[in-house]
């Protein structure tokens, strides 16, 4: 059974850029922009969904804070407020109607100087917007994915810091999971230098086992997902047991259930690990639990989480 992915390429009318919405075609930069050439940028990947109160921002505050902590990290000047992205945001996805949405904020070093440190150059904040289903599929969302063990090394903390969503740091990211595309998977799983299991491409991970449910700490090279933090308070509302701990291979590859997180993943199922059933090869009942639960909050259908929802009204 093969995933269809979804192409985030639906262009709509405008994208944000500093502090100007221009059309969607209109957004350029030089060719020899730093962050081209040494992935001196920094980003955040958003969802915005449906409710009956009209299209919700999820986490929009805690997103946002990551980015320019990002920012920090890299010695990179954000021009902007966190609530001013937030407005802008908001703006943005009224201005080019969009019900749900997928959203990418970037601010990255712009066209100035070549050399590695960039010391003629400035700095641009850009915000885009558009309708992008799941990012492994409908199909992985109902039923599971296939995974494999990348034999792509996660990258250290030490070289470059996982807690930063830098763009250069997604360069492993993409070998690893080109890999996967290319063996017939639909994603990888890598491994940190002491042979545990950090994260996916884009993705945090969850095993269970016993009714307990276990991630990876930010100490084992992974990045400190937004929705990770998200399904471990919904499963501990839910009454389950989680811990924040080093997982290896075997316990990966022997887990009852296991499935990623993330903005663009959601909650999705992993059904399969190289090439080996995980539990009875099918989207487990903690999982689905978990999923129906994460589903109804981010759409606004639990009251007792709609602080965690921006909501998009129109001024």
């Amino acid at each position: 059974m093969s995933i269809a992915y979804n192409s985030p390429m639906n262009p709509c009318e405008y994208i944000w850029f500093d502090n100007k919405f221009i059309g969607w075609n209109d957004a350029n930069t030089h060719v020899l922009t730093h962050a081209l050439h040494y992935g001196s940028g920094v980003f955040e990947g958003i969802r915005a969904y449906e409710t009956e109160k009209g299209p919700a921002i999820f986490k929009a505050k805690k997103h946002y804070e990551r980015l320019l902590e990002s920012c920090e990290f890299y010695d990179i000047t954000c021009n902007f407020t966190v609530e001013e992205l937030i407005e802008s945001t908001k703006k943005l996805i009224v201005k080019n109607k969009l019900p749900a949405c997928y959203i990418r904020p970037i601010v990255y070093t712009d066209y100035g100087s070549i050399g590695i440190i960039p010391k003629e150059s400035t700095f641009a904040t850009a915000i885009a917007a558009w309708e992008w289903g799941s990012y492994l599929g409908d199909d992985g969302i109902k039923h599971g994915i296939r995974c494999i063990i990348s034999d792509i090394m996660k990258t250290p903390s030490q070289a470059m810091p996982s807690v930063a969503k830098s763009c250069a740091n997604y360069a492993n990211s993409f070998l690893a999971k080109k890999r996967a595309l290319n063996g017939g998977y639909d994603e990888a799983i890598l491994l940190n230098r002491h042979g545990n299991i950090a994260e996916g491409p884009g993705e945090n991970i969850f095993v269970i086992k016993n009714n307990a449910i276990k991630t990876p700490p930010i100490t084992d090279d992974v990045l400190e997902g937004i929705t990770r933090e998200t399904a471990i308070q919904l499963a501990k509302d839910l009454g389950y047991d989680v811990s924040v701990e080093s997982i290896t291979p075997k316990e990966l590859l022997q887990a009852d259930e296991c499935f990623f997180t993330g903005t663009a993943a959601e909650i999705t199922p992993i059904r399969e690990i190289n090439d080996a059933p995980i539990g009875n090869g099918k989207k487990g009942p903690i999982t689905h639990e978990i999923q129906t639960l994460y589903f109804d909050v981010v759409k606004g259908k639990t009251s007792q989480y709609d602080h965690w929802l921006t909501y998009c009204k129109e001024s």
